[in-house]
């Protein structure tokens, strides 16, 4: 029997102000997946993921994950979603935010796991003790992050999450979205650090001129473009 897709986005486009942001785009994420999105800035990378998520109504075309449609709440009831530029409550400490962010799920806080994964992230366990107005933007991307693995969600949906880390918790990070992967689980997400996509996803996307310019393996864009990195395949898309 042939698996389903986790996310199916169909013929997708975007237009704002009678600007195309984003034209005629269509991919398959299928469970298990690592797959990276690429794209320079403006290109419509964070709108796509609006749009998967519901926060915009694509011109045209549709999106469906886990097989129901994006307009239906039920589509998003297994996806945990980590923004660019994520900010808790100041007003909250850390494990406050995670017990509120699971209540809000409906799942029970599993405080033991959210330390375990502090240490993972180089979190000292005390800062959850602490108040987030006390946090650096690097703390407050490692909380997000806990919080996004706490749920447990078959689909990660992360935009930019290396954003704020120290090299050595970037290698951690990439270790557990492998692992996660490795249960069966899927993770979807946006970087501009493309070392770090050519490092951990089985698969990426490239979006360029508004539109999806390439999907497949790491190894066939190289191949593709005739070059040895991720980052000289995508200047060639740039420069052509």
């Amino acid at each position: 029997m042939s698996k389903k897709a986790v996310l199916e986005i169909s013929n997708l486009s975007k237009l704002f102000k009678k600007r195309l942001i984003i034209n005629d785009i269509s991919l398959k994420i299928m469970p298990g997946d690592i797959f990276g999105l690429i794209g320079a800035n403006g290109v419509g990378k964070t709108t796509l993921i609006k749009i998967i998520l519901d926060l915009l109504k694509p011109t045209y075309g549709e999106v469906n994950i886990f097989n129901i449609n994006s307009n239906h709440k039920n589509s998003r009831a297994d996806l945990a979603y980590l923004p660019e530029k994520f900010q808790p409550s100041f007003l909250l400490k850390g494990h406050e935010f995670l017990e509120l962010s699971m209540g809000y799920l409906g799942k029970k806080y599993k405080k033991n796991d959210a330390i375990k994964l502090a240490e993972v992230l180089d979190l000292d366990k005390n800062a959850l003790d602490n108040r987030v107005t006390k946090y650096s933007k690097g703390m407050g991307q490692k909380l997000g992050l806990i919080s996004t693995f706490l749920t447990e969600a078959k689909l990660l949906i992360l935009d930019e999450p290396m954003s704020g880390l120290d090299p050595h918790v970037r290698i951690k990070l990439k270790d557990l979205l492998e692992d996660y992967a490795k249960k069966g689980n899927t993770v979807f997400f946006s970087s501009h650090i493309l070392s770090d996509i050519d490092e951990i996803c089985n698969r990426v996307g490239v979006i360029h001129n508004s539109e999806l310019c390439f999907s497949g393996t790491a190894k066939q864009f190289k191949t593709k473009y005739k070059s040895d990195s991720l980052e000289r395949a995508f200047l060639e898309i740039i420069k052509s």
